[in-house]
């Protein structure tokens, strides 16, 4: 490619050039993995991994303690896309609203979750095991307790 011998057009050329390719790479980034389950609960096992994949270090490795710190029951609904209609609370820890908060805050970054292609959508419920230091298991993919 040629370029201009004005500078000010030059840099104009130059930045567009950099927006397209900026552009390009977060079209990339965006595509997200496709999920092959055939049910509701398969489909929760796929959105279980992408969310250990999104936190490895937050999850808590081994058997949980006997007693976690708080437990957060919801129920996400996702479109086609795996992309976040809702999220609603079924039970939450009233003694640590924070934990709440912080689940939610988990599942808006992690998303979107595997694209459900065969169930046109998908709509789960997840259980939430948080331990005090914020590490969690997830229960479709929990190591018991101790």
């Amino acid at each position: 490619m040629k370029f201009p011998r004005h500078p000010i057009l030059a840099s104009v050329m130059l930045a567009s050039l950099s927006l397209l390719a900026a552009s390009a790479r977060a079209q990339t980034a965006a595509v997200t993995e496709v999920s092959t389950a055939e049910t509701a609960k398969a489909y929760r096992m796929d959105a279980a991994r992408h969310i250990y994949a999104a936190y490895p270090e937050r999850i808590y490795k081994g058997k949980l303690p006997p007693l976690v710190h708080a437990i957060v029951v919801l129920e996400m609904d996702l479109d086609a896309n795996g992309q976040l209609k809702s999220i609603n609370l079924i039970r939450v820890p009233t003694h640590a609203p924070d934990v709440t908060d912080a689940v939610k805050d988990l599942i808006r970054k992690a998303a979107p979750m595997p694209a459900p292609k065969r169930l046109g959508g998908a709509r789960f419920t997840e259980i939430w095991l948080v331990d005090k230091s914020g590490r969690f298991q997830l229960d479709a993919l929990t190591e018991g307790q101790q």
